[in-house]
């Protein structure tokens, strides 16, 4: 590592922590990211956890933000017409793609789509299943008599302007908003609870199921405000861009962002953990990718007392509890639909998983957890040796859960999958204190960086027009802790650096270390 000054340090090298590293050196700025494991990327790394040639994403491999992601459009890794083959004029009339993987303008990173997005295996019935195309899915959740689920009239209006109401979603500061009226009719509805909005807007189980499947990524109880706005968003998004997966793993995203920073003379050093800023070399602004506890770890003596106080009432949310399998052969699926599915939600009913929600949510650990199970091969082959597949699932537990859940989660897959367990030749199992370990931001296994309730949506992680500066001159917040929230986009980041570069325009600062 270069022993001179730099104009910014970024503590923390995840998708935020690369993003706003990548908006300094566009601008000009010398850049150093420090990371505290041993490779980049943070939720954007790809091991082989269980046997030799199985490649299993850590965190994340369904990555749908990425491509709507204005920020990370912005460094070449958004869709290209040959990774969206069923582009047209009309976004919500996608037609679902055959799986298909095409080159981007980041070289090394390409996108592949499976042929259907979600899947919602069903006791009773075939599967609910989120298709690219509105009309299809819309008409594969009327029931058999052919009466209407109310899909189209719940998500068509905002799916027909999908692109503005997310680039709306992901930068809730900006003003003028994107979008204002689709912001508006999303904010209407977005701010009911699931299972209320699912009850007074669907018909059918199988709509409500696919509804409350979306929703319960929130990791909140389905039954409190705003989470009826996670399963409209993400279901937005499925009928928008689709829900990808990057090519031989998810750390190809992260590698693709690494080779642009080096090519505009960034600097990353991996291996080089961060407790204080003091540390730190000089800089006009440091960025820091960490989560509350973390800030507090390294800046607590530096921070005014108020401040200090409003981080350590920061809520996180609950964790998870994650097994990745090599299995010897494709999942056997009751109904063979789900099989081209890269993403299954598992849990049955809307009143089923609300349950399971409403349980964790209380402390407790429900025995028919839900659960997001991904098979990664549907969209992309390359992650297992030939004739063999990966799977991952992880279901909600509650912060810092040392409960092992392998058999209830094993359990619902066996549910609607019978036979599963006889095709698993290797299991990897972590828990929320291994998460923790493997990620220092997903305290107590909470892979959102804290709870997205409707209070921290408003203060995330404090109350202000600018969440991403602190009282610390030229130290900023740039993880998942700050608006808009979890999810692979880098738009915390976006936000953090271009507020760093705005007050750069406006004085002149000298070079020294923060605070």
């Amino acid at each position: 590592m270069s022993t001179d000054s730099f104009d910014a340090v970024i503590v923390g090298a995840g998708p935020n922590g690369l993003t706003a590293a990548l908006t300094l050196a566009e601008a000009g700025w010398r850049v150093l990211v420090r990371e505290a494991a041993g490779t980049p990327g943070g939720g954007l790394r790809t091991e082989e956890l269980t046997l030799s040639g199985f490649r299993h994403d850590v965190c994340a491999t369904v990555l749908p933000l990425a491509l709507a992601s204005p920020a990370l459009r912005a460094f070449g890794t958004g869709p290209t017409s040959s990774a969206n083959p069923t582009s047209s004029a009309n976004p919500a009339s996608y037609a679902d793609p055959t799986p298909t993987a095409g080159p981007t303008p980041t070289e090394g990173l390409r996108w592949a789509h499976p042929p259907v997005p979600l899947a919602h295996p069903l006791d009773d019935g075939p599967a609910a299943l989120l298709r690219r195309d509105l009309d299809a899915t819309a008409a594969g959740l009327a029931d058999r008599d052919g009466v209407d689920s109310g899909w189209r009239r719940l998500v068509g209006p905002l799916a027909s302007d999908g692109s503005r109401l997310a680039e709306g979603v992901l930068a809730p500061f900006d003003l003028p908003p994107a979008a204002p009226l689709t912001l508006a009719r999303f904010g209407v509805r977005g701010l009911w609870s699931a299972t209320a909005l699912a009850r007074a807007a669907l018909r059918g189980e199988a709509a409500r199921a696919l509804f409350a499947g979306l929703a319960a990524h929130s990791m909140i109880d389905l039954h409190r405000p705003v989470t009826a706005g996670y399963g409209l968003f993400l279901g937005v998004l499925a009928h928008q861009v689709g829900w990808p997966v990057a090519v031989g793993g998810s750390s190809s995203l992260a590698e693709a962002l690494v080779a642009r920073l080096r090519e505009l003379g960034g600097e990353l050093v991996t291996g080089a953990p961060v407790t204080s800023l003091s540390e730190l070399p000089p800089a006009r602004a440091v960025l820091l990718d960490l989560t509350p506890r973390q800030v507090l770890a390294v800046a607590d003596a530096a921070l005014p007392g108020r401040y200090r106080a409003a981080l350590g009432r920061y809520r996180y949310g609950p964790g998870v509890f994650k097994i990745d399998w090599a299995l010897d052969g494709p999942v056997p699926w009751r109904d063979p639909a789900v099989a081209g599915a890269a993403t299954v939600h598992l849990g049955g009913t809307l009143a089923e998983i609300a349950a399971a929600e409403r349980a964790v949510a209380r402390g407790h650990h429900p025995d028919r957890p839900f659960v997001l199970f991904v098979q990664a091969c549907a969209a992309d082959p390359s992650r297992a040796p030939a004739g063999r597949h990966t799977g991952w699932a992880y279901c909600h537990v509650p912060l810092g859960s040392s409960v092992d859940m392998t058999d209830a989660l094993e359990s619902q897959v066996e549910r609607f999958a019978p036979g599963f367990r006889d095709r698993v030749l290797a299991r990897h199992v972590m828990g929320p204190t291994a998460l923790e370990a493997h990620n220092a931001n997903e305290i107590g296994g909470d892979i959102g960086g804290g709870t997205a309730d409707l209070r921290q949506l408003v203060a995330r992680p404090v109350l202000s027009p600018r969440p991403w500066a602190t009282p610390l001159p030229g130290v900023y917040l740039c993880s998942a802790a700050t608006p808009p929230g979890a999810g692979v986009h880098g738009m915390a980041g976006l936000h953090a650096a271009t507020l760093a570069l705005s007050r750069e325009r406006r004085a002149a600062w000298p070079v020294g270390r923060p605070g």
